[in-house]
């Protein structure tokens, strides 16, 4: 995998910590650093760990599926990717407060990266070095949520069913260019 396919996944997974971000940078009203390296902090920590223990699952199980890794790494991807597009294009009224609570931010931050968890099982069965990608998914998300709080705290939640449309595209898109690249 590729520096610039691996950043692209990287981009993709942290639409949805973007998203959040978003909105907790609206409920701030006024930007405040702290807590925005907090929200950083966090959503870019599970988005690191996420892919590594996902990794350790599917190294369990690669042996005994390696025929069929591209076809579950696509629909890995594709489902992952699809949800994201449904939830861009059916927003549901969010709450979200200003809260970054430990209690607050562990539940946001596992909810946003449970589809890093099925990215890391497909990085296995790519056999993609886990220590550099699961840290260049975490600093996409650390760098993309303390941008999300600031684009909250200044325009609002205009841009967050773009992002999160944008990510599901692109891990749509992953899928299908690693199915199509084993299949040709």
């Amino acid at each position: 995998m590729s520096v610039a396919e691996l950043f692209f996944i990287a981009v993709g997974l942290s639409m949805d910590a973007f998203a959040v971000s978003v909105c907790k940078g609206l409920s701030m009203g006024k930007l405040r650093i702290k807590n925005a390296l907090v929200i950083g902090l966090y959503f870019g920590g599970f988005q690191a760990l996420m892919p590594a223990l996902g990794y350790l699952l599917g190294s369990y199980f690669q042996n005994a599926i390696t025929a069929y890794d591209h076809w579950i790494a696509f629909l890995l991807l594709g489902v992952i990717g699809i949800n994201m597009i449904r939830e861009a294009l059916n927003p549901e009224e969010e709450s979200c407060d200003a809260s970054v609570s430990a209690k607050d931010m562990v539940g946001l931050a596992v909810a946003t990266s449970i589809d890093a968890l099925a990215v890391g099982v497909t990085f296995a069965f790519l056999q993609v070095r886990i220590l550099p990608a699961a840290a260049c998914i975490g600093a996409t998300t650390f760098f993309l949520s303390l941008i999300g709080v600031k684009i909250g705290a200044v325009f609002g939640c205009r841009y967050k069913s773009r992002a999160e449309l944008v990510g599901g595209l692109i891990l749509v898109l992953m899928g299908i260019r690693i199915l199509a690249e084993h299949l040709v």
